[in-house]
């Protein structure tokens, strides 16, 4: 049971855990959210039924489950004044579901005969006075409803996806984040009168045009916007000026990941194709670089004035730091760069890839990288290299669980054991 899925309600300001509910969801819980007065939870499953489940979550107490769609759901929403009413939205399907005593009934939108109106995949979900619901749709419109019934179609509203909608309760205005290609009008941000009619878009900056956004929240004149691309931006309603507050890579993994020899500085080398400069101490973003392909590692020199980044496609870019421009770039493999490394005098580079090969490059002779040795007759692939501290030997770890050395930059391999035990690394402890 260790390892069945469980919600955890926690206190946002003290950080303390106030509940924790052991789901019969078997597979995962894909979605949570508070009643009005915040005493009732929903979650749903993202087992095949997709159980929508109401929660006592003071108590730990389960109310009510039932099945929830055939079809993937993709939020489910109280009623900003209600306790008992919800609707759920997912896959080419919209619910009116109302909590009745201990049991859970619902009613289908009815498309009816309104212009444009077919039935699509809803993404995102908010709400009017009088019974009105929003519903935001994966081609841009946005759904208008009064009870369960069709009223009026917002045609492209966005001119993509509407991933999120927000309801502010103070003035009932609504929020919309979406996919929008910028242009003078528009905006991947917008914001709405109670009724869908009147709107406001927000050109957001960060340096690159934002164009894709995933959550937005509103509040005391300002907007809070999540980005696909992992930033959180807080917006002036007034002036409509971006503060970008957390940056983070996108999607993939990261892989790279390197420390300046003598600043609080680290730079980070993701699948996203970016390399990104960090300060330590402010934990913020300084810098990032656009690669255009996955990145699997990276490596400051040891006089901070180069940095390396190996990528999945067996090119590798040598950047001055000073400026990030490139100073030099060489592909001669064709399989993901593992592990890249400067020697602790700054003049050999050594590139080891998964093609079971480590590569030389002689820095001194200038930025045209041609390899001047490497290492072959290595086992499996290379994970990690590191130097001698004199910068005249390599060792190896491989896939197979295997450590080799080889003598720098001919690439010969060393065998003699007393030789390898004299050798002083310069980063193995």
């Amino acid at each position: 049971m260790g390892l069945a899925p469980s919600i955890h309600v926690w206190d946002a300001m003290t950080k303390q855990t106030l509940s924790i509910l052991r789901c019969s969801h078997s597979k995962g819980v894909g979605y949570i959210h508070f009643s009005a007065t915040g005493k009732l939870l929903l979650s749903v499953g993202v087992e095949p039924e997709h159980t929508i489940t109401v929660w006592r979550w003071q108590e730990g107490t389960k109310v009510t489950s039932k099945g929830g769609h055939a079809e993937r759901i993709f939020v489910v929403e109280f009623r900003p004044d209600s306790d008992t009413q919800f609707v759920s939205v997912g896959i080419k399907h919209i619910k009116f579901w109302t909590l009745v005593g201990g049991s859970l009934v619902y009613k289908k939108g009815v498309i009816g005969s309104v212009e444009d109106g077919r039935m699509q995949t809803m993404l995102s979900v908010a709400f009017g006075a009088n019974n009105l619901t929003f519903t935001g749709a994966i081609n841009g419109d946005v759904y208008v409803w009064r009870e369960h019934f069709l009223v009026r179609v917002v045609a492209k509203a966005h001119s993509g996806p509407v991933f999120t909608m927000y309801t502010t309760l103070r003035d009932g205005l609504i929020v919309t984040g979406g996919k929008e290609r910028p242009t003078k009008e528009g905006g991947a941000v917008k914001l709405w009168d109670q009724e869908m009619k009147r709107c406001r878009a927000f050109q957001l900056e960060t340096g690159q045009p934002v164009e894709n956004v995933r959550s937005v929240c509103r509040g005391k004149g300002k907007l809070l916007v999540g980005t696909k691309d992992g930033e959180i931006i807080e917006v002036g309603e007034k002036n409509a000026a971006s503060n970008t507050m957390i940056n983070g890579h996108t999607k993939g993994g990261i892989w790279g990941l390197a420390t300046h020899p003598f600043k609080d500085v680290f730079i980070s080398a993701s699948d996203d194709g970016t390399i990104r400069i960090w300060d330590l101490a402010d934990k913020k973003l300084l810098n990032k670089v656009s690669l255009g392909h996955p990145a699997k590692c990276t490596s400051y020199s040891p006089n901070g004035e180069m940095v390396s980044i190996g990528m999945e496609n067996g090119e590798f870019i040598v950047l001055l730091v000073n400026s990030l421009t490139v100073w030099g770039k060489k592909r001669d493999r064709s399989g993901s760069i593992q592990d890249i490394r400067f020697s602790p005098d700054n003049r050999y580079l050594a590139v080891g890839s998964v093609e079971s090969a480590i590569d030389f490059y002689d820095l001194t002779l200038g930025p045209s990288l041609n390899r001047i040795g490497y290492c072959k007759d290595i086992p499996g692939f290379v994970i990690h290299i590191d130097f001698s501290a004199d910068s005249k030997h390599i060792q190896v770890s491989t896939s197979t669980y295997t450590r080799q050395v080889h003598e720098v930059p001919s690439g010969k391999m060393v065998t003699e054991l007393p030789t390898i035990e004299r050798i002083t690394w310069a980063t193995w402890t």
